[in-house]
């Protein structure tokens, strides 16, 4: 009986162990990584690869193996001339293995299984011979993916509907493949770089991929929408098919034909009648743009005829809706000659007073000359709108119209800070020459600079004149740019906000590409409650946070106007609704982690020039003004030595680096750092 009751436990538990599949012990990393080797084909570039030696090595580390704390983060394989088979199974050893590269060599066949890596963040396989589809499903399990590069392989079929839902998806490069069919609707909020150019894909660029330029999808032919200024065609209701009733009775079949024609005939009358209904939008579209136009024209004539029409007590209209109207309403009263000298224009206190000049030297002109000049808008900034008018005398100057000023502000409180400005001289900062007060609503008056702004010169016109924004052209212009700043922080160093408003808008640029500083020292001069919509250097992250403001918040924008110079991105920095743009600053952050700044460059720049170490130099700058934490941001005098410092080399504005951007961004996207995030 005793034997019994000890035979039943041993054959469960026998039962149990033969149940069970043997226990699995798993191989080292480098016992992993050899395996990987073996199943390579001409693997000679790995020859520092041998057994009874550390990987992560300090003295004997293997060539394109990247380690963090002695454990196996990256695998960086670009062109080595590889080929033959990728064993995966060896690189589900490699449990910390979160960045893998083969770029640039001669791998073929079909994806191999990466996505049973689940906790990868990095795949570069561009520029191998991957063919064939990649199945819809194949990224589900690769929640953690946030960088994508599978350009410049053989690719066919959809792009898989599982990495549209990549939701921490920062970069997806799909170029030069085969891909076809529609593009899927991302759901990628993160994503700040987009390639999906000279493939076969066709139909509606969706809305999700908007923010995206239109090089993100050129070379397909069969794609549409308002981003690449193709207009998708409308589809028109086809009339439901009666079903084959005819017989093979001769009468019967001639009936048949008779229906044919009918319907034949009534599609024909459906298409002239859309046809013609599409002409009649596009003319009425037209008409409306050319009623839209014209008043606009009128309205900005009656802005510069109403100065000064109304008693300078009336308030400040309001239309039914609160908002306030967009007539400047200013006096007239007292206003006289405007050929007055700076001395005698506007009597101390008065609250009718003509412009009062704080410097003649681009000749002297009043109110009258500016009412009776032709304006043209030039835009609505956070500070008001700018008008364009040319005076009597050939001066050309900018109206800008300021509402929203400081609560309780005198006029001589005004005046004191209006001169101040008024006495600043440098040639990297546009000094006002006039300015009229009332008490609702100010006017500043500066002279016109013809070449326009920085932002239009690098996100505008895209014609010839673009090319003049080569390297030694922007590195010029971020020296002015620095040297205007400094100038402001040792002049205005009272003010918490020395310029407050630092962005390429507000940086003109003359004949010579010599910048301009302008919108600068208003701070004082706003209402609180008006500071954060008005002014660029609130969207320093210490004053979403904090509410502090400070010289460092200058210094952050600075860092963003270097940034946007180098990548030639319009920064989603200026926007307040987070939509549009590229965050060039986490962008930047991302690629310096991974080892990859020479992707980041504009094209116009990384073409023409053989000063990428300056370029990376200025990039590293850039990033370390833009700092999250004001303490690890450079302080301005900092940042200005460090721009000052930098030369252009010798000879370099007539010599070019004989590789594409395209070759930058593949030679060297693999050197990414072991614990990028």
């Amino acid at each position: 009986m005793v034997a019994a009751r000890l035979i039943g436990p041993s054959l469960v538990v026998l039962s149990i162990v033969l149940i069970l599949p043997p226990t699995t012990y798993s191989m080292s990393q480098s016992d992993a990584l050899l395996k990987l080797k073996r199943s390579f084909a001409n693997s000679q570039a790995l020859e520092s690869w041998v057994p009874s030696s550390d990987p992560c090595s300090n003295e004997d580390s293997w060539v394109g193996v990247v380690c963090y704390n002695g454990i196996v983060t990256g695998l960086r394989l670009g062109k080595m001339n590889l080929s033959g088979k990728v064993d995966v199974d060896a690189l589900t050893e490699i449990t910390g293995l979160r960045s893998l590269s083969f770029v640039n060599n001669s791998f073929s066949g079909p994806i191999p299984e990466f996505n049973r890596l689940g906790a990868l963040k990095a795949i570069y396989i561009s520029g191998n011979q991957f063919s064939g589809e990649i199945p819809a499903d194949y990224f589900s399990n690769m929640g953690s993916l946030k960088k994508l590069w599978l350009s410049n392989n053989k690719f066919t079929g959809t792009i898989p509907s599982s990495a549209a839902r990549l939701t921490y998806l920062i970069e997806l490069h799909l170029e030069n493949n085969e891909f076809s069919g529609a593009i899927p609707s991302f759901d990628a909020p993160a994503l700040v770089s987009l390639d999906l150019s000279n493939n076969q894909l066709e139909g509606k660029i969706p809305p999700s991929l908007s923010k995206f330029d239109a090089s993100s999808f050129e070379g397909n032919p069969g794609l549409c929408g308002e981003k690449i200024g193709k207009e998708c065609p409308k589809e028109v209701e086809q009339p439901p098919t009666a079903p084959n009733a005819t017989s093979a009775v001769g009468p019967s079949n001639d009936r048949g034909s008779g229906n044919d024609q009918h319907n034949g005939s009534a599609d024909s009358r459906k298409k002239i009648i859309v046809i013609v209904f599409a002409l009649g939008v596009v003319l009425l579209t037209i008409v409306v743009c050319l009623i839209i136009r014209m008043r606009r024209r009128a309205k900005v004539q009656q802005d510069f005829n109403v100065l000064g029409k109304e008693n300078v007590n009336d308030p400040i209209q309001k239309d039914v809706l609160g908002t306030e109207k967009k007539e400047v309403q200013l006096s007239r009263k007292g206003m006289g000659s405007s050929r007055k000298s700076p001395a005698t224009v506007a009597a101390k206190g008065s609250a009718t007073s003509d412009l009062v000049l704080l410097s003649d030297e681009k000749g002297v002109f009043g109110m009258a000359d500016l009412m009776k000049a032709a304006a043209e808008v030039l835009g609505n900034g956070g500070l008001g709108s700018s008008y364009k008018a040319v005076m009597a005398n050939g001066v050309t100057v900018v109206a800008k119209r300021i509402r929203e000023t400081a609560d309780g502000k005198s006029k001589d409180e005004f005046d004191a800070e209006m001169r101040k400005l008024g006495r600043l001289k440098h040639p990297n900062v546009l000094t006002p020459l006039a300015y009229h007060y009332r008490k609702d609503e100010k006017l500043l008056v500066c002279e016109y600079v013809p070449k326009g702004s920085l932002l239009y010169a690098l996100h505008g016109d895209r014609g010839p004149s673009h090319g003049d924004l080569n390297w030694p052209v922007r590195l010029k212009i971020i020296k002015g740019v620095a040297r205007g700043i400094g100038f402001l922080h040792d002049e205005l160093s009272s003010s918490s906000l020395p310029h407050g408003n630092l962005k390429s808008s507000n940086i003109l640029l003359n004949s010579e590409y010599e910048p301009l500083l302008a919108d600068y020292g208003f701070s004082s001069l706003l209402g609180t409650s008006h500071v954060p919509q008005a002014l660029f250097a609130c969207k320093a992250p210490e004053v979403a946070r904090f509410g502090g403001l400070s010289p460092k918040c200058d210094v952050y924008c600075l860092g963003v106007v270097i940034l946007e110079m180098l990548t030639g991105k319009f920064p989603s920095q200026y926007l307040s609704n987070g939509k549009g743009g590229t965050d060039v600053i986490e962008w930047v952050r991302s690629a310096i982690s991974d080892g990859r700044e020479a992707e980041l460059f504009d094209p116009e720049i990384a073409n023409s020039t053989s000063s990428f170490p300056e370029m990376e130099k200025l990039l590293h700058i850039g990033a370390a003004c833009t700092e999250a934490n004001p303490e690890q941001r450079l302080d301005m005098r900092e940042a200005i030595r460090r721009i000052e410092e930098m030369q252009m080399e010798e000879g370099a504005e007539s010599r070019t680096i004989d590789v594409s951007p395209r070759f930058h961004v593949l030679s060297l996207q693999e050197g990414y750092s072991a614990n990028s995030g």
